[in-house]
């Protein structure tokens, strides 16, 4: 009998935080990560191996772990954009309408 078995990788993007940076010192949107490792047989993923948290630079990329404590404050943190999806709300910048 031949059994097919192994393991696979998905990266999910909990948030978007604006954070400074432990490797460049930048004060820069940070993406907040989780990466869940599931064991496969015969290419079907069944279960969870290994579930990690991590931020990751969009400046320099680097990756720091955190755990799922922190994930969850940051994830909870007002989005890196100052709006609801990432962009400038309508007059929050001097010389705009709004």
């Amino acid at each position: 009998m031949f059994f097919v078995f192994g393991t696979r990788r998905t990266v999910a993007q909990l948030a978007m935080v604006v954070l400074t940076c432990a490797n460049c010192r930048r004060t820069a949107a940070n993406a907040v990560l989780k990466t869940v490792t599931k064991f496969t047989l015969f290419f079907v993923p069944l279960f969870p191996v290994r579930t990690r948290y991590a931020t990751q630079c969009t400046a320099c990329g680097f990756q720091q772990g955190i755990d799922k404590g922190q994930a969850e404050q940051l994830r909870q943190a007002p989005p890196a954009g100052g709006g609801t999806n990432g962009h400038a709300a309508p007059g929050q910048f001097p010389g705009t309408r709004g």
